[in-house]
């Protein structure tokens, strides 16, 4: 079985990163494929802010990454980079999390002046975690409809986002073959 965790690093109730996320999850549900998805929401204030990396949650987290062949990594975009409650998640993580993992980034703005926060924040983060960090996508707000089933309202978009993920997906498989092989 194909496993993919997705995190999202949006502490917003109705944020158009954890909508967009969760699209992308029904789609790689719909290819038979077990998605996690773990929100900076979903872990208390106070692991986050203590640091503490001991705490069963965070346990929990690592051991579904470890078990997953992929990840999609996503946060809005703060004061051009991802949001600091994302960055407090993955401090507590192990330094080699995203070992030998494809992880497909994802960010969301207000504007194209935060165009290039994929580049210089969210992917040098997912290489210092050992992630196979592919071709970002950076969608603006405008371009997200939070009340559609199909957020993505760009049609050029929407087929560079199928593009990554269908590339993403063919990359989980040659993972799960991998680890098949070595059983």
């Amino acid at each position: 079985m194909k496993r993919v965790v997705i995190l999202s690093g949006s502490p917003s109730a109705q944020s158009r990163s954890d909508i967009l996320l969760s699209y992308l999850g029904k789609q790689l549900q719909a290819r038979d494929v077990t998605v996690t998805h773990i929100s900076v929401k979903d872990i208390p204030e106070q692991v986050l802010c203590q640091g503490d990396y001991t705490s069963p949650i965070i346990q929990q987290i690592t051991q579904r990454i470890e078990e997953a062949q992929g990840l999609i990594v996503g946060s809005p975009v703060y004061k051009a980079s991802y949001s600091g409650v994302f960055k407090s998640l993955v401090d507590l993580l192990p330094q080699d999390i995203f070992k030998h993992k494809p992880v497909l980034p994802i960010m969301t703005g207000g504007s194209l002046t935060h165009l290039l926060a994929i580049e210089y924040t969210l992917k040098p983060l997912v290489n210092i975690l050992k992630g196979k960090s592919l071709k970002g996508i950076y969608f603006l707000d405008s371009q997200l409809d939070k009340n559609n089933q199909q957020p993505i309202l760009d049609d050029e978009l929407l087929a560079r986002t199928k593009k990554q993920l269908d590339y993403f997906f063919e990359l989980i498989h040659q993972q799960q073959s991998a680890a098949s092989l070595s059983s």
